[in-house]
């Protein structure tokens, strides 16, 4: 599988089949525009402007920002429901997580979590290969909890989203008080805005940090 980073939270996740799913198409709201792109589902996190630009993603696609799962163009998709603060959602909501079985691997999109690290969320996300955490903080988690995620889950992959740009205009965190917590030797910095996914590259060892250094953003 293949995934192109967007800018901010949205990524468009290819499978060898050809289907695509983009997460949380963003507007100008941020510091920087989003290039439209076509894909055959969308999936929302939350109803935020910076997660919701529909208009950005062509095609026709399958809007999924609801509590379900589906099976669409061979692609197994399931929300998990979480909150967006660590007041039960009662100060910016709900936020929903999204797992994806793509190609044989297990992809897990947090979307905006602000909740620390839930045992429940955990044990209902399951097996993770790669995944999307925001690591900004304010808005979202910050470094040191979505670290706290990443030693729960063990993914093999973890993508940090949601941090401070140089384009950004939000006041939070850059990437770089995440990349603190590991090892030199566990981060990959990927040129460019897309890397591609093989089953067979995850051997379950140890968590590799992937981030991708696109200046555009």
């Amino acid at each position: 599988m293949k995934i192109q980073w967007l800018g901010h939270s949205c990524f468009k996740l290819t499978e060898s089949t050809g289907t695509s799913i983009v997460t949380d198409p963003y507007n100008d709201y941020i510091g920087y525009k989003m290039e439209p792109t076509e894909a055959n589902v969308v999936t929302i996190s939350h109803s935020h402007k910076d997660h919701n630009a529909l208009q950005n993603v062509k095609g026709n696609p399958t809007v999924i920002d609801s509590i379900g799962s589906w099976e669409i163009g061979g692609v197994s998709i399931a929300t998990i429901l979480s909150s967006h603060d660590d007041a039960r959602g009662a100060l910016r909501g709900e936020n929903h997580i999204y797992t994806y079985r793509m190609d044989g691997i297990d992809v897990c999109h947090m979307g905006d979590i602000g909740e620390e690290l839930s045992v429940e969320v955990c044990e209902s996300i399951g097996s993770v290969n790669i995944l999307f955490i925001p690591v900004g903080g304010i808005y979202t988690i910050d470094a040191e909890k979505a670290k706290e995620y990443v030693d729960f889950l063990m993914p093999d992959v973890v993508i940090p989203m949601h941090y401070k740009t140089p384009s950004c205009k939000f006041d939070i965190d850059t990437v770089d008080s995440f990349l603190d917590l590991f090892d030199e030797e566990q981060i990959v910095y990927v040129s460019g805005e897309e890397a591609e996914f093989d089953r067979e590259m995850f051997d379950g060892d140890n968590t590799k940090v992937y981030v991708f250094k696109d200046e555009k953003f």
